[in-house]
């Protein structure tokens, strides 16, 4: 070293943490890459992807290599940071080229190539794997018998080396990759896409028409008062039953009322005959299983019923479908706008039989639902008694003031969002 005059040291130095900065991007790089994106590329032939890919097939000798030239590198610079010092300083020069070093290595060699790296990780692993790739095959006797070693300190803790880590994503997980896609999806997409994913946390009692909203004919009923149900019903599939919705014998679709009709064959014993056995569902069914019951069993509807076959509600198809894609124009159910109604000082006039899943959705609010399905259900729940009018509460953080209560039920309750925010300000 003492031939070699201080400017080609100098000159080596800069090299050395070139190289340095070269590893530590490189390394940061390639694991910053989205996995799902390379193998796209990958399959769009893309010769870097592939390299890339090739690489990670082997994430430890990955590694090891890159750590082997980064240490190697940052070894050499600072022995000959030390020559420099000791040249230039003296005996001070040791510590004068440690702090030095550091600071040049900390900011050169670390930080900014890092930095860069994870902001462009295809723009540095792309070109950086064609090196990476020579310099396995150069040194990959020494890279394995690095392995080899650390391998076997690793199976000393119980770890296996050729454990991989599988990049599957959970449905919360897809559901944040779906959300922070911004503008690369529309808002519409997002929402569908979510849905798909809450099927499966969703159970039909949310999504439920309950039995005591619904709708059907009493088939012991005076004939023409029958004709008269069937031709003002709003639903192509109406519920026939015995008395009370209790004895429910099944269903007619309007379609093959039609049919009679036309056949002059329209009578009470025809229409008996016609009716189609009713499916039912047990409760507690999440919607994913449920559409798929549906899809295999050829249903469009079905009957909600509990532990001891008691009914509690009614699920269609269009009902799991409305869940994904939204409400359909040509629903004649009221939907959630409906039954909130906005008022002039901002509250808003909430019908009690509202389910607070859908008022959630509706309203970006944050009621909780792992309890009662509707709000009435909800503040009898937290109230623990049927209260009266003019009674104020807050739950989940809203204020809520009870307006009417009827028949044992809450029916309108007003809510003030405004109230709640201004609360979590001050929090």
């Amino acid at each position: 070293m003492d031939n070699i005059s201080t400017e080609m040291l100098f000159a080596i130095l800069g090299i050395l943490i070139i190289l340095s900065a070269y590893f530590s991007g490189s390394e940061t790089g390639i694991m910053s890459l989205n996995r799902y994106r390379l193998r796209h590329l990958e399959k769009q032939d893309h010769q870097g992807a592939k390299r890339v890919s090739k690489l990670l097939e082997r994430p430890d000798r990955l590694i090891g290599l890159i750590l082997i030239g980064n240490n190697l590198v940052n070894i050499a610079a600072s022995a000959i940071a030390t020559i420099i010092g000791l040249r230039l300083f003296g005996d001070m020069g040791v510590l004068i080229a440690t702090i030095a070093l550091t600071l040049v290595v900390l900011i050169f060699s670390e930080v900014t190539p890092k930095t860069l790296a994870a902001l462009y990780p295809e723009k540095i692993a792309f070109p950086s794997s064609i090196i990476l790739s020579f310099l396995l095959k150069l040194l990959f006797p020494f890279v394995v018998a690095v392995n080899w070693i650390t391998n076997g300190l690793l199976l000393l803790i119980g770890v296996s080396s050729e454990q991989r880590v599988h990049h599957s994503l959970s449905s919360e997980e897809l559901r944040t990759v779906v959300n922070d896609s911004g503008a690369m999806l529309p808002e519409r997409d997002q929402n569908m896409l979510v849905g798909i994913l809450d099927l499966e946390k969703v159970t039909v009692e949310d999504i439920m028409i309950p039995r005591n909203e619904l709708v059907g004919i009493d088939i012991n009923e005076d004939w023409k008062k029958i004709q008269k149900q069937l031709a003002q019903s709003n639903h192509t599939r109406v519920l026939l039953y015995r008395d009370n919705m209790d004895d429910v014998v099944g269903y007619i679709h309007l379609r093959d009322a039609l049919k009679l009709l036309f056949k002059n064959q329209f009578t009470k014993t025809t229409l008996i005959r016609a009716i189609k056995e009713l499916y039912f569902i047990p409760e507690g069914t999440t919607l994913n299983v449920q559409l798929l019951k549906f899809q295999h069993a050829k249903e469009r509807l079905g009957l909600v019923v509990d532990e001891y076959g008691d009914i509690q509600g009614l699920v269609t198809l269009e009902d799991i479908l409305e869940e994904v894609v939204g409400d359909f124009t040509t629903t004649m159910t009221p939907t959630t706008s409906e039954e909130v109604n906005a008022q002039p000082d901002g509250s808003y006039l909430v019908d009690g039989s509202a389910t607070v899943r859908d008022i959630n959705k509706e309203m970006a609010w944050n009621f909780p639902t792992s309890g009662p399905k509707t709000l009435n259900g909800l503040i009898i729940e937290y109230l623990e008694d049927i209260p009266e009018a003019n009674l104020s509460v807050r739950i989940a953080g809203y204020p809520l003031e009870i307006v009417d209560v009827s028949d044992n039920m809450i029916k309108t309750v007003r809510i003030l969002p405004e109230l709640y925010v201004e609360n979590d300000k001050e929090k």
